[in-house]
């Protein structure tokens, strides 16, 4: 049987446009997606991604720019247990009875499952002001690897206490059980419901930075098209030359050893002060002093051609980054955290 070729974005249905957004979005950032999925969800993306066949770049620029329209929109929705038990009951009739039977499970299971989905940190900061008992009790019954997580997230003498208090932990009376479980859906999860998201343009413009360079030029052209608000702000939070402020000096060199001098001295010479003394700094004296004089030799530049080549430098930082010869990084981004 020759290989399924998709050509026509309408016959895709919502777990194939899922799984080709997976695939287009690169490894590293679909795997911060799939961290967040249980494993239901992954089994049943992954046979959706080994079905796929070809997918044309048509279909993927369809997919992508109708993905980023819907995000710029605004608007927001929440999803709750009631509103889920009307929409099945009004779609399915009497099958959603058994459906919602199993979503709901054992009274426990649900809440469990959330908070192993919880980051570490957070639930580790609840944690830490608790009873050390009530720690252990909510550590035992979380997955193995997230409780370690949790642990090692949590003060250290505080930590061998719940630990000791878990190696002690025989069966929890139901009445216990149950009040923690109050206690956790009342005020720490609904804690995490009301957690500031974050804004969809930032997330968005993730996605396109995880794209080559063709690829992320067409998106942006055609999201213009269809809602320049949205671009402008998509653009704002993407990686932009200025940003390259925040790389380490191995990675400045990095970039210095790969990048034009000549594009580089046009960048330079409409970049900030704190920037060109970035570079400048991690040159020789005597490259420093050369970079120096075709900056000036210059007189005069189009702003154009400064934005050229400063767009230029930023998708070799971003190949060098894919190859993992240096880390990119922009203000308050969770790569900004280093391990010494």
């Amino acid at each position: 049987m020759p290989p399924r070729i998709v050509e026509d974005y309408r016959q895709l249905t919502g777990s194939e446009k899922a799984a080709i957004l997976l695939l287009a979005i690169g490894e590293e950032t679909a795997s911060k997606i799939f961290a967040l999925m249980d494993d239901e969800e992954i089994k049943e993306l992954s046979v959706v991604m080994a079905n796929l066949g070809s997918v044309s770049a048509a279909v993927i620029e369809q997919l992508i720019v109708e993905f980023a329209d819907k995000m710029g929109q605004g608007g927001s929705l929440t999803g709750t247990m009631d509103g889920t038990e009307r929409f099945l009951g009004k779609v399915l009739g009497k099958r959603a009875g058994d459906i919602l039977d199993d979503i709901r499970g054992p009274q426990g299971r649900t809440i469990w499952d959330k908070l192993s989905s919880v980051p570490e940190q957070m639930l580790a900061a609840y944690l830490k002001n608790e009873y050390p008992q009530t720690a252990a009790v909510v550590l035992s019954k979380v997955r193995p690897d997230h409780a370690a997580r949790v642990i090692a997230a949590l003060p250290e003498g505080f930590a061998m206490e719940v630990v000791m208090r878990m190696l002690r932990l025989e069966t929890v009376p139901k009445e216990v059980l149950d009040d923690v479980e109050k206690i956790l859906r009342n005020e720490f999860m609904a804690n995490v419901a009301k957690a500031p998201r974050k804004d969809r343009h930032e997330a968005i413009a993730e996605i396109f930075n995880s794209l080559d360079t063709n690829s992320e030029r067409r998106f942006l052209e055609a999201l213009e098209e269809r809602s320049p608000e949205a671009a402008v702000k998509v653009r704002e939070s993407m990686f932009k030359f200025e940003d390259l402020n925040r790389l380490d000096p191995a990675g400045v060199q990095t970039l210095l050893r790969a990048v034009d001098k000549g594009k580089l001295a046009l960048a330079l010479k409409g970049a900030p002060d704190a920037l060109r003394d970035l570079f400048l700094s991690n040159m020789s004296e005597r490259a420093g002093a050369m970079l120096r004089d075709d900056m000036d030799q210059m007189g005069p530049v189009r702003v154009k051609d400064v934005s050229d080549a400063q767009g230029a430098i930023v998708e070799l930082a971003k190949e060098l980054a894919a190859r993992n010869e240096l880390v990119l990084a922009r203000k308050g981004g969770e790569d900004d955290e280093l391990i010494y």
